[in-house]
């Protein structure tokens, strides 16, 4: 392990003088990819240089044992340091366990209502204020590519790109059935409904991993509806495209500009196409095993929200908590931290195995 730890501080070093560089500087796509590695080697790096100050710290100690005058003083700070060098073997052991490529970026998002009519829409509708409340918190930018909704405000389908650094590894594992169970507001009688609402959360493409051909697409446009005044009786800005090859469709008419609703109907596409070529190649990887936490299927019920009771339980995990106001008002991380520490463990005794 200390020839890795080795490795990665060298490379920590080189990326940090190569911010220097003005050559660098002068290349936006490769300062892109210095500072995206080094804030990925931060934490392992930063852990490995006060593993190696603990290993100098307990070799000094050491030889300081046979002195008489300073035995005892050098047994306490050799039982300190071997405590900090357990502490941080078990961090770096965490910190050095193989990390998703695709955690540092930006996503998009997909809900659509499930069973229960209008209240699993109406549930649709409070899950895309939850995460959207939740990217305020971290300091996210939200914007919704594509929206329809019911007469009473509820969901039937939406897209909408989430960008922020660590996007993806923050909600790869919301991906799935999302059940809530309470009193609809269409209900009169007081009685408890069961509904629910899928998610798929989408890695954005980088344009460099998949090729379009633009003879493949079909670009039409047509008038903007719902709210909008004016504009939206007399502008054809609003964008549907047709991947022909798949037959995948994606629409925007969020934006007033044509070009900016192209745009991001290119990005929910591209992260569409990229995501059933990655489902593609791990089907066809028969050795890969199915996580834990789960796999992404948007069949698979992962969390239940209960009203009366006012509790949340992620059914993968078997994590129940009684803050479900909070939650959807965007408090997810308590969540997400669970989910992501069973997550490592599954990985690391994986490797273990």
């Amino acid at each position: 392990m200390e020839e890795k730890l080795k490795e990665i501080v060298l490379r920590f070093d080189d990326l940090q003088a190569q911010l220097g560089d003005t050559a660098v500087y002068s290349d936006a796509e490769r300062l892109r990819k210095v500072n995206r590695e080094l804030k990925e080697l931060t934490p392992v790096a930063e852990a490995s240089s006060a593993y190696f100050q603990a290993r100098k710290e307990a070799s000094e100690a050491e030889a300081l044992l046979s002195d008489p005058d300073f035995r005892e003083l050098a047994r306490e700070e050799l039982e300190r340091a071997n405590r900090e060098l357990r502490r941080l073997e078990e961090e770096l052991r965490v910190l050095l366990t193989p990390r998703d490529p695709h955690d540092g970026r930006s996503v998009v998002m997909e809900l659509r209502s499930g069973v229960g009519g209008e209240e699993g829409a109406l549930f649709a509708a409070a899950l895309l204020r939850m995460y959207s409340m939740y990217a305020q918190r971290r300091g996210w930018h939200t914007d919704i590519v594509s929206l329809n909704e019911t007469e009473l405000g509820g969901v039937k389908e939406c897209s909408v790109l989430i960008e922020g650094d660590d996007a993806y590894s923050r909600l790869k594992f919301e991906s799935g059935v999302h059940r809530v169970q309470r009193v609809p507001e269409t209900e009169s009688g007081g009685r408890i409904h069961t509904s629910a609402a899928t998610v798929a959360v989408l890695p954005e493409a980088e344009d460099v991993e998949l090729e379009i051909d633009p003879k493949d697409l079909q670009i039409d446009t047509y008038r903007s509806s719902g709210a909008g005044g004016q504009h939206v009786n007399k502008t054809e800005s609003a964008i549907r495209i047709t991947h022909l090859p798949t037959g995948t469709v994606v629409e925007c008419q969020d934006e007033r500009s044509q070009y900016k609703n192209k745009d991001k109907a290119m990005k929910v596409l591209r992260a569409r196409l990229y995501e059933a070529e990655r489902a593609r190649q791990a089907a066809a990887e028969a050795a890969e095993r199915k996580s834990q936490v789960g796999s992404g299927d948007r069949s698979e019920r992962i969390r239940t929200y209960n009203f009366p009771q006012g509790r949340v339980t992620d059914h993968r995990i078997g994590l129940t908590l009684y803050k479900l106001d909070d939650i959807m008002d965007g408090d997810l991380d308590e969540l997400i931290n669970a989910l992501t520490t069973a997550h490592t463990a599954q990985k690391l005794g994986e490797g273990q195995a």
